[in-house]
């Protein structure tokens, strides 16, 4: 209808953006398919009036408030078949059907869960009820739930006829100017684009629109609702706003579930209550795909380090201070084994109070699974703002843009990935942490500035003193007692270029060697036995591969060791060439 978006700006700016952006689009009649994907098997908030929210489903948003009940309205999805709005549409679709099908007896067969027979039977409908006279208006719009049952993702070659069928017809109707000037829409609903065809999804003439997770005031005001009701009990002194601030990334209907579950018990809503469920629930959402990590460390527990510790420390305070814009998009930690990059990472979550969550193996043998896994991960992230994103080993878990052999796959997930990290909407809200002990062989995409910007290096302790700092800090770590004995004199009478994490396994060793002895605590000749029958790693050629490589990432000289930041950085790279020579690799 000409002028829609002109003649209802007043009502559509009282809706939400996503379906701002949808009436916009549906204003427009440039197109008359759509693809709502995202959110939508949740409560849609509504604000009337009277400022006050309504919370209701998509199929009946989408039919009362963007449409406003009229004209007709059809529903279709695989195991309910066709049904329209009210009754009185029905029975103008069985009148219309019986007066050109008079052979056909069982109305059924026009309400058929077989999209063949639907589809066949509705575009007959909706082209007969087009008026003649051009002044008139009848708006029609098909709403097709579980879209990714209709038209599913995968290759042409092994889709069935049925398959076939829905495709050919969805397309043909996105094309079909009668559709368009008649004001025929048709909306296909799906949690993931992924999960539909890619000749659908990524058509020009499919107008796709993501349906976000509520923020801060839509959980507010849903749990002001639910208070009201008086189905909301809360702790002494923790309000809505706090509960809606800690209950980031869970939708409506979680939210729902998890306040009716707690007011079952009769108990008060608390704090550690909410951070338990949420985590539960986010880590089902995101079918175990992603893993909350949780610490009880902060920087003040890392040794060494000092100038990373500084860098995330005023990271720390900028964060707390709301100042978002000067935080970089993601940090490239780099370093050879056993420098606790990890319990980096984990330290700063702990010294900033946001959850940090960690990426599993998203990726599936089936196909189309791994890009509908990620989709849903990303979607949970952009909900979950502000978190840290931890991606252990990214130099193998992210691949690479050129990789072959698994029908694109691995491409269009890296676009994926890479598109999503450089979004500066979520600076300072989503920080992207990717650990790697080869960070040459991180995809430059990945780590140029807009993604992964500030490139920090850990190294094994150089000196003495460094290494007696790492030893006493993993003390208080490990929590163990060691009965008062020189730890300087254990360095000089065993000279190794110790990891933290070899130190820690000698600390295990001498722990146990006490067991043994039916003691508690860990006496020097423990820890001299333990470091005696220590190996060092035979692999050095590896560990000074990944120091070079590390030190050619840094974005600053102040972090390395003396012995590497007075290397000119050809001299860097000439070694870089002959130890990966040496190992046998190509580059």
């Amino acid at each position: 209808m000409p002028g829609y978006y002109r003649e209802n700006q007043e009502y559509i700016d009282t809706l939400p953006s996503w379906a701002q952006e949808f009436a916009y689009k549906y204003g427009s009649k440039t197109a008359n398919l759509y693809i709502l994907h995202g959110n939508i098997r949740d409560f849609l908030p509504h604000q009337g009036n009277a400022g006050e929210f309504t919370f209701t489903r998509i199929q009946d948003y989408i039919a009362e408030y963007i449409f406003g009940n009229r004209n007709i309205i059809v529903f279709y999805d695989r195991s309910s078949g066709v049904v329209f709005l009210n009754e009185e549409m029905a029975l103008d679709y069985q009148k219309c059907m019986a007066g050109k099908y008079p052979d056909i007896e069982d109305m059924s067969e026009f309400m058929s869960t077989n999209p063949e027979e639907s589809f066949f039977y509705l575009e007959k409908y909706f082209l007969a009820r087009i008026p003649k006279d051009r002044r008139e208006h009848c708006r029609m719009v098909m709403i097709i739930d579980y879209a990714e049952t209709v038209v599913p993702p995968g290759d042409l070659g092994r889709y069935n006829e049925e398959d076939r069928f829905c495709l050919v017809t969805l397309n043909r109707w996105a094309m079909n100017p009668l559709f368009i000037q008649g004001d025929i829409s048709i909306i296909l609903l799906t949690e993931n684009l992924a999960d539909i065809s890619p000749r659908l999804a990524g058509s020009p003439a499919a107008v796709k629109v993501n349906v976000p997770f509520p923020d801060g005031a839509v959980r507010k005001s849903f749990l002001d609702s639910k208070l009201k009701e008086g189905r909301l009990i809360l702790d002494r002194g923790l309000g809505t706003a706090q509960v809606a601030s800690v209950t980031s990334g869970l939708n409506l209907m979680n939210l729902n579930r998890l306040v009716l579950e707690n007011f079952e018990t009769t108990e008060v809503l608390t704090l550690n209550y909410l951070r338990r469920k949420k985590k539960e629930i986010i880590e089902t959402e995101a079918l175990g795909l992603l893993e909350f990590l949780e610490t009880n460390y902060a920087l003040s527990h890392v040794s060494g380090h000092s100038f990373v510790k500084k860098r995330f420390k005023n990271a720390a305070r900028a964060i707390k201070k709301g100042r978002f814009d000067v935080l970089p998009m993601g940090y490239l930690i780099a370093g050879p084994v056993g420098t606790g990059k990890s319990f980096m990472v984990g330290a700063f979550a702990g010294e900033i109070g946001i959850p940090m969550v960690k990426f599993r193996n998203f990726r599936s043998k089936w196909q189309g699974d791994t890009e509908s896994n990620l989709e849903r991960i990303l979607n949970i992230l952009a909900s979950m703002a502000p978190v840290a994103v931890m991606i252990d080993e990214a130099d193998a878990f992210l691949g690479d843009r050129d990789q072959e052999g698994d029908s694109g796959t691995s491409n269009r997930v890296f676009a994926q990935i890479a598109s999503f990290m450089g979004n500066t909407e979520y600076r300072g809200k989503i920080i992207w942490f990717l650990i790697t002990c080869r960070p040459d062989l991180v995809p430059i995409d990945l780590k140029r500035q807009g993604r992964a910007e500030e490139h920090l290096a850990l190294f094994y302790p150089e000196t003495d003193s460094e290494r007696e700092d790492l030893f006493q800090t993993l003390v208080k770590k490990l929590d163990l007692d060691i009965r008062n004995f020189p730890v300087p004199e254990l360095f000089k009478k065993f000279k190794h270029e110790y990891s933290g994490a070899d130190l820690e396994a000698l600390l295990i060793r001498a722990n146990l060697l006490a067991a043994m002895d039916d003691r508690v605590f860990i006496k020097r000749e423990d820890m001299e036995e333990a470091m005696s029958d220590f190996v060092p790693a035979a692999y050095p050629h590896e560990i000074e591969l990944q120091n070079l490589v590390a030190t050619v990432e840094c974005t600053s000289k102040e972090m390395l060791p003396d012995r590497l930041r007075k290397k000119a950085r050809p001299e860097l790279i000439k070694e870089i060439q002959e130890l990966k020579m040496l190992l046998g690799e190509r580059g």
